[in-house]
């Protein structure tokens, strides 16, 4: 099941006419998640929402200083090893409240392939307290230690992230933020290994928010900052405020993320990132959060005896569902957000339909592929289970590469014009998906919509199949675009029966 996102844009015009400086693409792959460079479109053209494809449990939190609120994962891949951090929580629901749990870290595993997942005995924090025993994957803990100082980190709500910012002191290559449990804010950490951690500051370097969900910090490659994202409240909604920051220390340029023609709704968490495969575009990943009510339906989902229990606490613990969303933005802080679930919460069984359930961690990675000689995939982790039983899960997902959204259109065809471009490069290549009987032709247009000699549509060899990089070729001309690189041009794109994800010119 896909959604599709109407295009609100300039009908398709026999004679174009360019208004402006044409956009620079230079060499980078463009992703059709938002329309930003398209300009018109004509017949059964729309662009469409893709999912994640349901894989196994990654990893269960099952350990005795784990539990069932274990969350707010951060995940990335580290040279030839992949890096997860967690929150160590048990949600101990007792008739009317929730009973105190020791279980307060954050935690820390570690895989060779993304897909299988260890937990390994770092001898760092002690558990149970007093008793000696380090034998666990602890990495931040509730006890006081001395590197923490006056300041009081809160190890369940984590966002660890490894630091490309390549003028980074080796003893800070590895960046935490942390809620502060003292004074209100965030807490900045370092660390040389991304497992003995110290204070970049003793006092929270950013103090305006709620900052009960994951809130996190990355270096941008693009601009050469660092960019925060965090919890706020903006008229009763939970809602996700960003700064910029050139230490990580002092933030500035505080502004409030907008969505345009999208309806006010509960954003729980934010998980914002650089998309790696084109990091001019930013991805998020935001929680939906709904109070739906108690209804039949509510009645009949997973659970109903433990949901009632959570309710006799507070009314949302039993009756909140909660899903992932998709949202791409070009500045960090408009973006466009879809309306439509990216992560539904799937077939009702124990362990979903819950407030707790599809917080997807924050960063993708690439994985291999389970089928012989088909490229890499993305993976994306999500949670279950929270709240029930012992212990909860986290769930990995796929999805091709750069396969957000597409630009779709049936086999009766449809096609899209780009507003007028300039780029650099040899070739223009293609990540698209399509039918036996449908295919793309791309026609290269001059400023005013007029097919270059050549590169007309007619040209042009249509290209079918299923790939993340395949050349376009015209006739005689072959793939070699080079003459016109620096110039300004338009692309037309007609598709039947096919996804185009992105395109690139190398």
């Amino acid at each position: 099941m896909r959604s599709t996102l109407p295009l609100v844009l300039v009908p398709a015009l026999t004679t174009l006419v360019s208004f402006g400086a044409p956009i620079d693409i230079g060499d980078r792959r463009e992703l059709l998640v938002d329309d930003y460079l398209i300009e018109s479109t004509k017949d059964g053209l729309s662009l469409r929402l893709h999912h994640p494809v349901e894989k196994e449990i990654s990893i269960d939190h099952n350990a005795p200083w784990e539990g069932t609120g274990c969350g707010y994962h951060s995940i990335f891949q580290d040279g030839d090893k992949y890096r997860m951090y967690y929150k160590a929580w048990h949600l101990d629901v007792q008739e009317g409240k929730l009973r105190p749990a020791d279980s307060h870290f954050t935690c820390y595993a570690e895989s060779t392939d993304g897909i299988h997942w260890v937990k390994p005995k770092l001898g760092l924090v002690e558990y149970p307290k007093g008793s000696g025993n380090k034998e666990n994957n602890i990495v931040i803990g509730l006890f006081r230690e001395p590197w923490m100082k006056d300041a009081k980190p809160d190890a369940v709500h984590p966002a660890i992230f490894k630091d490309a910012n390549p003028d980074c002191p080796t003893d800070a290559r590895y960046k935490a933020i942390l809620r502060s449990r003292g004074e209100k804010g965030l807490l900045a950490l370092k660390s040389p290994d991304g497992l003995r951690w110290s204070l970049l500051s003793e006092k929270p370097v950013i103090t305006d928010g709620a900052f009960d969900s994951q809130n996190l910090a990355f270096w941008d490659p693009v601009r050469k900052e660092y960019r925060a994202y965090w919890r706020y409240f903006s008229e009763g909604n939970r809602a996700i405020r960003t700064a910029t920051s050139r230490d990580m220390i002092t933030w500035t340029n505080q502004k409030d993320l907008t969505y345009p023609g999208s309806t006010a709704e509960q954003l729980y968490t934010n998980q914002i990132q650089p998309y790696y495969r084109a990091p001019h575009l930013f991805v998020g990943f935001p929680t939906r959060y709904v109070e739906r009510g108690w209804n039949k339906s509510m009645e009949v989902l997973p659970e109903l005896e433990h949901r009632k229990l959570r309710s006799s606490i507070s009314d949302r613990y039993g009756m909140a569902i909660t899903e992932g969303l998709f949202m791409s933005s070009r500045d960090g802080v408009s973006f466009q957000r879809w309306p439509e679930a990216f992560l539904r919460p799937g077939v009702e069984r124990p362990g979903t339909w819950h407030y707790g359930h599809q917080y997807i961690g924050w960063q993708i990675v690439e994985t291999a592929s389970p089928f012989q000689g088909a490229p890499n995939e993305m993976s994306l982790y999500a949670t279950e289970g929270y709240w029930t039983g012992k212990s909860d899960q986290l769930r990995r997902y796929t999805m091709r590469l750069d396969g957000f959204v597409s630009a779709n259109a049936p086999l009766s065809g449809g096609s899209f014009v780009t507003r007028p471009i300039t780029f650099q490069g040899k070739e223009l290549h293609l990540n698209f998906s399509s039918s036996a009987a449908g295919g793309i032709r791309v026609e290269i247009q001059d400023e005013t919509g007029t097919a270059i000699p050549g590169y007309a549509k007619d040209d042009c060899d249509e290209v079918f199949g299923d790939t993340i990089d395949r050349p376009v070729y015209w006739g005689d001309q072959g793939c070699d675009v080079s003459t016109l690189s620096g110039k300004t041009v338009r692309l037309q794109f007609s598709l039947r029966d096919a996804d185009l994800f992105a395109f690139q010119f190398q």
